[in-house]
């Protein structure tokens, strides 16, 4: 099956083939640590942890790169409002974007520089740019002259007039045309400061991603990405400035993701429909957020609610019912084919073929999780089949049954244990208990002491967890 992916460059889908055989780089634009990290910020990172997911189960090796831009304006303005330096800022920041991404099962990327760390890489690459006639100094300022390159507007298929009218730029008469933006901006009274060719000062915005990327992943690779609001002006000048470097293309493949709205309204702080991921999980479990956000398509507006939230929840229990009734099977032991083995044996050939189809078609994370609901059903169909009868598995059916679940789980992050509550230690422990309160419940029972045992099954019910019984005997699961 060919792989295809929704290029922002060419807006078509186009087969992906990798610059280097068996690899995979991409490089994804990080947050500004001035706040907790939003909703809005973890839409890019759950897609882009699924890619690297997808890719990695395919076989390739990932080279995963995601910058965090430790010096910018709205840190600085925060450091001054608090009276400490900009870098306590930052920090505090990036430690509490990794508390709640990791909390929402993102694996960390490979490298995670700062623009603080690769100053020399960006003077030389404005230097050079400089040197090249595509940048000029002002009074400590450095400028890209977007009327250099040729192709600017390529990305968001603006024309320099379109964007000149319609994008909000800093009015300054220094400038040989009004978007020309800063590579490189002169020192201020209480704001950080590197020396330069130009004097003491710091980096725009858009030469920070040009320098970082370039120097971890070298020219041409293969994925850019972040969301729609970083097409222009960030990834346009990325790319300006990038090629008229190096004189080569800059990015085979760029994916940007969607919005996320509120009651159809794009999220901001204006409006006051702004949520931090930290306060959305004081309501509800990472992993419901994360399938929440994956059971719509990444280019697609993701409209939150705490509706919709809950709508998740709920779906997401119907996959877990599944991946308990697995661990059930697994117990069971190995019997004869079945009818039902037969029929979930064809479910399993067409769920694998569609989930993978499904990915395969621009990473659709929402096809593909329809399709773990199909084969979710089929195995408690099965399930319910092999408790009713005889308790026996067909094990070479129920092994490419469980082996195709597990792998659907794992690519989109999902039914994994929740590193929050649980351990290997605490985890045999309550199972440990359970049974220990069910043999309790089946010995009251066994002297008819019906009151006991209804009080234990209701008091569990209470809590939480729910006891079914099976001819195979009683187990227990969460509601």
């Amino acid at each position: 099956m060919t792989l295809k992916v929704y290029n922002s460059l060419t807006k078509q889908k186009e087969e992906f083939v990798p610059v280097i055989p068996g690899k995979v780089s991409m490089y994804v634009c990080g947050v500004t640590p001035y706040n907790h990290p939003h909703i809005g910020n973890a839409r890019p990172f759950i897609t882009w942890d699924v890619i690297k997911r997808y890719f990695r189960h395919l076989g390739y090796e990932v080279l995963h790169v995601q910058n965090f831009t430790d010096v910018d304006d709205k840190i600085i303005n925060a450091a001054k409002a608090e009276g400490v330096t900009w870098d306590v800022i930052a920090n505090r920041y990036i430690a509490s974007y990794f508390e709640v991404m990791d909390r929402l099962n993102i694996r960390r990327a490979d490298i995670y520089p700062l623009v603080s760390g690769h100053i020399p890489e960006i003077i030389n690459i404005i230097q050079g740019l400089v040197d090249k006639g595509y940048a000029y100094a002002i009074n400590g300022d450095v400028y890209y002259k977007v009327e250099q390159f040729a192709d600017y507007g390529k990305l968001s298929g603006r024309s320099l007039d379109d964007m000149k009218a319609g994008a909000r730029v800093e009015v300054d008469e220094r400038k040989d045309h009004p978007m020309d933006f800063a590579l490189w901006k002169g020192a201020k009274p209480g704001e950080p400061a590197w020396e330069s060719p130009w004097g003491p000062g710091r980096p725009g915005w858009h030469i920070e991603c040009t320098a970082m990327s370039l120097k971890y992943l070298g020219n041409g690779f293969d994925f850019h990405g972040g969301g729609s609001d970083l097409v222009f002006p960030h990834h346009e000048n990325e790319i300006a400035q990038s090629e008229a470097y190096t004189g080569e293309i800059f990015v085979h493949y760029w994916l940007h993701n969607g919005f996320i709205t509120v009651n159809q309204e794009k999220m901001s702080k204006s409006l006051g429909n702004f949520f931090l991921v930290k306060d959305i999980l004081a309501h509800f479990p990472p992993e419901v957020l994360r399938f929440f956000i994956l059971s719509t398509h990444y280019r697609s507006p993701l409209d939150f609610s705490d509706e919709r939230l809950t709508e998740a929840s709920r779906g997401l229990e119907r996959l877990k019912t599944a991946q308990e009734n697995i661990r059930h099977l697994e117990g069971m032991k190995p019997g004869g084919e079945t009818e039902a083995a037969t029929v979930l044996a064809m479910a399993v050939s067409k769920a694998q073929a569609e989930f993978f189809e499904a990915m395969n078609d621009d990473f659709n994370t929402a096809l593909a999780i329809g399709v773990m609901f199909g084969l979710a059903k089929e195995i408690n169909i099965y399930y319910s089949s092999v408790v009713g009868s005889n308790g026996e598995t067909h094990a070479e059916t129920f092994s490419s049954a469980k082996k195709l679940y597990q792998d659907m789980a794992a690519i989109i992050g999902i039914l994994e244990d929740d590193p929050e509550t649980k351990t290997d230690a605490n985890a045999e422990l309550v199972e440990q208990l359970m049974n220990l309160i069910i043999d309790i419940r089946q010995d009251s029972r066994k002297k008819k002491d019906w009151a006991t045992a209804d009080q234990i099954r209701d008091r569990l019910q209470a809590a939480g967890i729910v006891l079914e019984d099976s001819p195979q005997g009683v187990r227990w699961k969460l509601k």
